[in-house]
């Protein structure tokens, strides 16, 4: 909820609006029984299910992160955090025709996306230093042009300009409370890196979602590894925030 006052609203960027009010978060959200909005907040999606509809604010948040780091055909992106966000992130790199390599600490994790959202090239995170070699081995010595950090880790972050080629975009999708540190001179300056963040999205990365998913270009069904009724929700809810459950997003019908 944004004021449409600031600076930031009065340019177009109402994600970074100075009031900004996230639904759930700083106000009461989806768990009311009832919920007041302008009709500005709406979207239309009347050709799409229930469960395509729970998917689009999700990739919304990778829409607008591939968007800042602006990935073109050709080049290479690393994603680094193979949850929800970092495989909404690979969805937008591959419409944008550009190749995706996937950083995870789980393997379960990366055996999904490779399974069920057809990413090929992957690197489990061991924190032994072999990450950047297999980047290097996988893009020719290169590194990728673009790098989004989607963990929420402060250490991963700042650890992720290393993972950056020569004048390469890096781009923080996740959020920590945490400083984060990194090398100055030897890499960001010397690399001549571009550091950008990127929060919440767009109304028209709405529009553009449900338009992705009505032309079938976005695939939601992979997504949606666990379901329940609403009666059983007390007993399933705490198995799927266990991460062996291997939860990326669950559905619960209510009757």
């Amino acid at each position: 909820m944004n004021c449409q006052r600031c600076f930031a609203c009065r340019r177009g960027n109402s994600n970074c609006c100075e009031d900004l009010k996230v639904l759930g978060v700083m106000m009461d959200g989806g768990m009311t029984e009832r919920l007041l909005l302008p009709a500005s907040k709406l979207h239309p999606a009347n050709k799409l299910s229930l469960e395509q509809c729970a998917l689009v604010e999700t990739l919304a948040i990778g829409c607008h992160a591939v968007n800042r780091g602006h990935p073109v055909a050709g080049e290479t992106v690393l994603i680094i955090g193979a949850g929800p966000i970092g495989l909404s992130v690979s969805e937008f790199t591959r419409l944008a025709g550009a190749r995706t390599i996937l950083m995870d600490l789980s393997e379960q994790r990366l055996n999904f996306a490779r399974q069920k959202m057809g990413i090929a090239d992957t690197i489990l995170s061991t924190g032994d230093g072999q990450e950047l070699e297999m980047l290097r081995r996988i893009t020719g010595g290169d590194l990728p042009q673009v790098t989004v950090d989607a963990t929420g880790s402060n250490k991963s972050m700042g650890n992720a300009v290393n993972y950056c080629g020569f004048t390469g975009r890096l781009v923080f999708v996740g959020i920590t409370q945490a400083e984060v540190t990194f090398p100055h001179a030897p890499v960001m300056h010397r690399r001549e890196l571009t550091i950008l963040a990127s929060r919440n999205a767009l109304p028209a990365d709405f529009t553009r979602i449900i338009r992705l998913i009505e032309e079938g270009k976005i695939d939601t069904r992979p997504w949606i590894t666990h379901q329940s009724n609403f009666e059983d929700l007390i007993v399933a809810f705490p198995e799927w925030i266990k991460p062996e459950t291997g939860v990326i997003k669950a559905m619960v019908h209510v009757n």
